[in-house]
């Protein structure tokens, strides 16, 4: 593993051990040319996975952009890491266990925003926003009327929060 530091390519791993819900290695290592400390991540990939674009393009699935895409939802609201990083790990597992190698970006995006529903109703909203390109005040009225009513057809009261 190359050294984020100086770029070495002889780094050694002082400590590995899984992540709290066992779908990765976590591994501290050391770069013996500067001294640096760093952390990788190990993980399983059933299959390698194409994004098709909106504009037809092809990109290669990427875990962490899909996690960036969350976490900049849910800024600043009170969930637990741990919620978050299984939701993500459902929507991985879904996709590669889907049986297709290449997926369209609005699957993604609908998986994502299935997840945040469920997670935090504040960062759904946040999310559906960007995803569906809102313009006006209307196009938000309108996203909260289904959730509220989503929600008061399922017994709940209000929008939830994640706590």
């Amino acid at each position: 593993m190359r050294c984020p530091y100086c770029g070495s390519l002889d780094t050694q791993v002082k400590d590995s051990r899984p992540t709290d819900d066992s779908s990765a290695i976590r591994r501290r290592r050391i770069c013996p040319d500067c001294g640096g400390r760093f952390t990788t991540f190990e993980r399983v990939q059933l299959r390698e996975l194409t994004v098709i674009k909106r504009s037809g393009r092809r990109v290669p699935f990427d875990r962490d952009k899909l996690q960036h895409s969350v976490e900049i939802a849910l800024r600043k609201r009170p969930v637990d890491p741990e919620r978050i990083e299984r939701m993500i790990n459902g929507i991985v597992r879904q996709l590669e266990s889907s049986g297709e190698a290449e997926v369209p970006s609005e699957r993604i995006g609908e998986l994502i925003m299935d997840g945040l529903k469920n997670l935090d109703s504040v960062a759904y909203v946040r999310f559906a926003s960007v995803y569906r390109n809102f313009r006006e005040a209307k196009d938000f009225e309108e996203l909260i009327g289904e959730l509220a009513s989503e929600e008061g057809a399922s017994g709940q009261g209000g929008l939830r929060d994640a706590g």
